[in-house]
């Protein structure tokens, strides 16, 4: 999955799971990333061309907190990617296909707004929120 060749330098982020094969099952089947350097207590994933970490470290696992935007609960400890409108599409048919539990399920926020994108939030097997989201306008990423 890697990202399209731009001068923007990847993301690496860490993270605790519970088990690292269930991690690697969902990332890698699930999700779709390539599977780099691992270790017993840790896998390296390429998520949209950047480096996500999964540690083995069960008692950090879990969502805790949230916070209102626009009218939904969502999960303050996420990541994700922003994907292109089709990729979104793609994703979200994919995870409504097997059965996803969504803590958002997929809709458009901020309909009509200046930052009106498309987004769903779920949640891997060790409790870690992710969000996908697409913009009809990459312009509005960071507009106020």
């Amino acid at each position: 999955m890697s990202a399209q060749a731009t001068s923007m330098p990847p993301f690496h982020l860490a993270f605790p799971v519970r088990d690292i094969e269930e991690a690697r099952q969902f990332y890698v089947g699930v999700l779709g990333c390539g599977e780099g350097r691992s270790a017993p207590d840790w896998v390296d994933f390429d998520f949209y061309g950047h480096q996500v970490v999964a540690h083995l470290a069960p008692e950090e696992c879990g969502h805790k907190q949230t916070s209102a935007v626009d009218d939904h609960q969502v999960p303050v400890r996420h990541f994700g990617a922003v994907l292109s409108i089709p990729q979104w599409e793609d994703m979200a048919a994919k995870l409504k296909a097997i059965g996803t539990t969504f803590v958002i399920e997929p809709y458009t926020r901020f309909k009509g707004e200046v930052g009106e994108q498309s987004t769903m939030f779920f949640m891997d097997p060790s409790g870690n929120a992710i969000e996908f989201k697409a913009f009809a306008n990459m312009d509005s990423l960071f507009a106020k």
